[in-house]
């Protein structure tokens, strides 16, 4: 039961890793201005953010089960739809309604996970969901990029509407026992308002790091495509490099070293990770080697693997189970959101590619300072109702 919702983290990260190495490239295929390319891979992503609080709030009362069945089926019928893409505005349309559909699954599959990790080992458990996540990381770009030069991107986004096909029916079959209703909220859930999560200092720094995580990732979804392109490699140079990051990530959450998530404060790795992140997209802004790209690579994985289970693990100590699905809904919108001004902040200022490159990496450095400054800020769960 767990191993499944693991599967539909996997799968639902999959189809998004996927989409990194072939969606700038088609969409400038389609005769798409640089803001347009940018929109394509932002919008995706914006939708995703009413999806991820769509998602939250429909969990806390309903219960998972639901909303992934949903999230799921209709995820799948956007992917089939890539195939009516005539011009950009069909292309925007298309992506519109895929990023909605897709945002309801990963808050409601999460919730899951982090009810059900006990304490001592949230952040191990975190890791080992980062571990999926990092394997998409791996394999998505690469299969990608390797379908994308013997077919085209509708093919790839047909297998990814299957793949979801498939899984909406494991989880009638494997997950429908765990299926509950809340006809009434509770108290506590009733008190809960969307600003008392932006009122403690745990929640801020798990969204900001949800958020500048995958503002990163919008990022290398635009910029790196394109410069391998101007380099003259083609979308599975793309994958491989994208591939190498998931790699070493995936490495760090299933070896040992994993432990260190239970015993370090979340805020020290995950300031760690940002500076990770930071050092890689200033290195990747300075070469143009294909060698040192992949070393940069390896250093943007190793921030990426601090960085993603401490997020999670905030977000566990700072919340309750009773409120968690709306905090895991505006936490992934984070995510969202991040990808948003990651790729359209970057298309419509129609950066160069070091520029771009290293306004992420300043950006990333401020953040991992900031989040330094709230290591003696208290992250306990907070009492949502008290007033501002």
């Amino acid at each position: 039961m767990r191993f499944f919702v693991y599967l539909i983290v996997f799968f639902s990260f999959f189809d998004l890793f996927s989409q990194l190495p072939v969606i700038s490239p088609f969409a400038t295929g389609l005769g798409a201005s640089a803001f347009i390319v940018g929109l394509s891979v932002g919008i995706y992503s914006f939708a995703n953010i009413f999806g991820n609080i769509i998602s939250g709030i429909l969990t806390d009362r309903k219960g998972p089960f639901y909303i992934l069945l949903f999230g799921l089926f209709t995820s799948a019928l956007s992917l089939f739809s890539y195939g009516l893409i005539s011009g950009s505005v069909s292309l925007i349309g298309i992506r519109f309604v895929h990023g909605l559909t897709e945002g309801l699954i990963i808050p409601a599959a999460f919730t899951f996970l982090a009810n059900g990790s006990e304490r001592s080992k949230r952040g191990r458990n975190a890791a080992i969901s980062g571990a999926f996540v990092g394997l998409a990381a791996i394999f998505g770009p690469a299969y990608s990029g390797i379908v994308s030069v013997k077919t085209s991107v509708v093919t790839i986004m047909a297998i990814n509407g299957v793949f979801m096909i498939l899984l909406t029916i494991g989880a009638v079959i494997f997950l429908r026992s765990f299926t509950y209703v809340r006809k009434v909220k509770t108290a506590k859930q009733k008190a809960v308002k969307p600003l008392a999560f932006f009122r403690h200092p745990g929640i801020i720094r798990a969204f900001l790091g949800a958020f500048f995580l995958m503002f990163s990732q919008g990022v290398l979804a635009l910029v790196l495509p394109l410069k391998v392109e101007y380099l003259q490699f083609d979308a599975k140079t793309t994958g491989m490099l994208l591939s190498i990051f998931g790699l070493v990530a995936v490495l760090i959450f299933v070896l040992p070293i994993n432990r260190i998530f239970d015993i370090a404060r979340p805020m020290v790795t995950l300031a760690i990770g940002l500076f990770l992140m930071s050092g890689s997209m200033l290195f990747l802004s300075q070469v143009d080697d294909l060698s040192w790209m992949m070393l940069a690579m390896v250093v943007y994985g190793t921030g990426f693997a601090f960085l993603f289970p401490s997020i999670n693990s905030l977000l566990i100590d700072s919340t309750e189970p009773e409120t968690r699905g709306k905090a895991y809904g505006f936490f992934y919108a984070f995510f969202s959101f991040g990808v948003v001004i990651g790729s359209s902040a970057i298309g419509i200022l129609d950066l160069e590619f070091h520029h771009a490159f290293m306004l992420a990496s300043a950006i990333l450095l401020i953040a991992a300072i900031f989040t330094l400054i709230g290591l003696r800020k208290d992250t306990r769960p907070t009492e949502y109702n008290r007033p501002a």
